[in-house]
């Protein structure tokens, strides 16, 4: 984990070299030493530590722009004053509309520069229910308030950037390296819970790399740090320190029936938070590698099957034609059990590891096929942009493998025979279309021209919305896909 640190920085630092003063610099003050015991006697109180990190957390409000007309008459189409007809008598005249602010979310963020870049939640951002927003507001701990700025957002990493003009150095919070966080070490939630104002909460770190709970949906990347302290509605885009005050965690989510907290929050990693954040200053976007394979998960059965004693790795089941996978010789079977000097240990982490790499890095890949080690050296790809279908690259079924159906698949699938048409071999959860086509979906119709070849789908899908008429778990119906 070091070592991803340290070429994490090292690639920071050639960038800035290489665009000099094209991007902002991020001023950023970091403390990445471990948490040590003392031998001083106990800790009966932590109000110095939270007195310092506590005026770095805001609350992070999101509102939109309404407009009214008084009396509550309807608007006047505008065709009736284009050819001259008569004005309907509940029309409000030459009145003019006027508008108001509504708020639509409220959140809470993290000081990370002097020069007032924040850290907050993707989801904050956007407001809430998917509503987007038109104004941003953050509120300091000293009830200064200011517009700020959207920089940038991942919805991937439900990580985004803000950034406000003071005239004074803001409180920045001093970062602290995520990687060295302990199951047991103590840690406070402070933000926004409920909007009753900044409030700070203790826990422990419970756990780290969860990322199999598909809290961000289809495709996200998850690694998030575990704790008990209470994180509740308004926490999301606040602050998880350590006991020396410093950030290790972005609050994102939490495990509830009841909406409230019940012991069981996730925040994301500082480390993965500054990564993104580093890049949408730099570029408004995340640039991610890319080794074009679909990896699965090994259980125990087949584990035994491929003759494993453990479970760890990442199964190969599927390479994509013409990827930097497939130039470097990976093949469908293969275990990946290192990149680099990182272990993997499930198909979730692989998917992680590789994302936080830049596009055109080269890595060893170690990996068991048939029994033995081997090594390959792989160039990465990009992520941002790749698109497969059944070997050729589509701009509209990014991540989706299709393929035709023969007598084969229909037995191994139940396929009955008058079923005709493309069936889903794949989708990559990075596809934009995740969330919509399956995996043994059978696509018989789009916008109602029939399906025959995978090659067909690329010509039959338009931009906008498109009516899909499919088969799946052994009924049909349609989807709508929106490119």
């Amino acid at each position: 984990m070091k070592i991803r640190v340290i070429l994490t920085l090292l690639a920071l630092s050639a960038f800035q070299i290489l665009f000099g003063n094209a991007n902002p610099e991020l001023r950023v003050n970091i403390d990445d030493s471990q948490i040590r015991p003392s031998q001083d006697g106990p800790v009966v109180t932590y109000a110095e530590v939270l007195k310092r990190a506590t005026p770095s957390v805001v609350a992070v409000y999101t509102s939109r722009i309404v407009t009214e007309r008084s009396g509550g008459r309807q608007p006047v189409p505008e065709i009736f004053r284009q050819f001259g007809f008569p004005v309907p008598d509940n029309a409000p005249g030459g009145e003019a509309p006027r508008e108001r602010r509504e708020q639509i979310g409220v959140g809470s963020g993290v000081i990370i520069s002097t020069d007032g870049y924040i850290i907050t939640n993707h989801h904050v951002v956007q407001g809430m229910r998917g509503r987007e927003a038109d104004e941003i507001r953050v509120q300091l701990s000293d009830g200064s308030e200011y517009e700020a700025e959207l920089i940038g957002s991942d919805e991937k990493t439900d990580v985004a950037v803000l950034k406000i003009e003071a005239e004074d150095e803001l409180p920045a919070i001093t970062l602290a390296d995520s990687d060295k966080l302990r199951v047991g070490d103590v840690v406070f939630a402070i933000g926004n819970p409920l909007d009753v104002g900044l409030t700070a909460t203790q826990g422990i770190v419970s756990a780290t790399g969860r990322n199999s709970y598909g809290i961000l949906g289809p495709g996200a990347y998850e690694d998030f740090i575990q704790t008990d302290a209470a994180i509740n509605l308004g926490n999301s885009g606040g602050a998880l320190i350590d006991a020396w005050g410093r950030l290790i965690g972005i609050n994102t989510a939490i495990v509830s029936r009841s909406g409230g907290s019940i012991g069981i929050g996730f925040a994301i990693p500082l480390n993965m938070a500054l990564n993104v954040a580093q890049n949408l200053i730099n570029s408004g976007e995340v640039p991610r590698g890319m080794l074009g394979l679909f990896p699965a998960n090994l259980d125990r059965d087949m584990a035994d099957a491929f003759g494993l004693e453990t479970t760890q790795g990442a199964l190969v089941n599927q390479v994509q034609p013409d990827s930097p996978a497939e130039r470097a010789g990976i093949e469908h079977g293969d275990i990946i059990m290192k990149i680099d000097d990182i272990e993997i240990v499930s198909a979730p982490q692989l998917r992680l590891e590789v994302s936080q790499m830049l596009p055109g890095s080269k890595v060893m890949v170690t990996l068991i096929r048939q029994g033995k080690t081997m090594k390959l050296p792989v160039t990465l790809g990009s992520l941002n942009g790749m698109a497969y279908n059944s070997g050729e690259d589509s701009n509209y079924i990014r991540g989706v493998l299709f393929e035709a159906i023969d007598d084969e698949m229909r037995e191994n699938y139940a396929i009955p025979d008058e079923i005709e048409g493309v069936f889903v071999a794949d989708v990559e959860g990075d596809s934009p279309f995740a969330g919509k086509l399956e995996q043994r979906m059978v696509i018989l119709e789009i916008n109602g021209e029939t399906v025959e070849q995978p090659g067909d789908i690329e010509g039959l899908l338009e931009e906008g919305m498109n009516r899909l008429y499919i088969w799946g778990a052994g009924q049909k119906r349609f989807i709508v896909l929106k490119l």
